[in-house]
């Protein structure tokens, strides 16, 4: 695989419904680990989970909002605007196409890298990008024996050698994860609470955004 030095691009998918701190500190956290840019990829119809309450369109919106006023976090729509579920694979092989030989960074929670092996066209994953292993500190996550033995020769732990080449190690990043569910959000919000500190400080500019999830 060729040698590169250029800055990584990491991508950091979900539902995002809403987006809340949890996910932004995170992606922020693995942007400086990384000194990557991160790209927050909202889910159109994810294959694993069940259909998201807001619009593509209003999550959309929601995310403008949390993520005005920087610029180390942006927001990729390619997903929801592709018919059909969103395999990350395609979603990788698309950006790969774009990027050349730009270093890949596929960022997933220890939990969802653990189930990896469910994936569609998982193995081929490793061959479109690096896979950043968001972690509690000096907490690792038992994995599957088929995921364990496609892993074992790729894990690195320096990003001076996720950064040499444009896909195909793991890297642990040990980050600061923020207890948020986006399940209790959409509970608060129904009831007509204010989940305030849950929430960016953007979102409360306009109470438009959370209209979906009200009651």
């Amino acid at each position: 695989m060729p040698q590169t030095t250029s800055k990584p691009l990491a991508l950091f998918g979900g539902t995002f419904d809403p987006v809340h701190l949890g996910h932004l500190s995170v992606a922020w956290e693995a942007a400086e680990l990384l000194d990557a840019e991160v790209r927050l990829l909202p889910a159109s119809v994810p294959p694993h989970r069940v259909p998201p309450l807001a619009s593509a369109a209003q999550r959309v919106a929601i995310l403008r909002a949390a993520l005005h006023g920087q610029s180390r976090l942006t927001l990729d729509t390619r997903e929801l605007d592709r018919d059909g579920p969103s395999f990350t694979i395609d979603t990788l092989h698309e950006l790969r196409a774009e990027q050349g030989e730009r270093p890949l960074v596929l960022l997933l929670g220890a939990d969802a890298f653990a189930g990896l092996a469910s994936w569609h066209r998982w193995r081929e994953l490793f061959e479109a990008a690096h896979v950043g292993v968001l972690s509690r500190p000096g907490v690792s996550a038992d994995l599957p024996d088929a995921l364990e033995r496609e892993v074992a020769g790729r894990r690195i732990a320096d990003t001076a050698s996720l950064r040499a080449l444009p896909a195909g190690k793991v890297i642990e990043l040990a980050v600061t994860p923020l207890e948020i569910s986006a399940t209790r959000i959409r509970e608060l919000l129904a009831a007509g609470r204010d989940p305030r500190y849950l929430l960016p400080a953007g979102l409360f500019d306009d109470p438009a955004l959370l209209v979906p999830y009200r009651r």
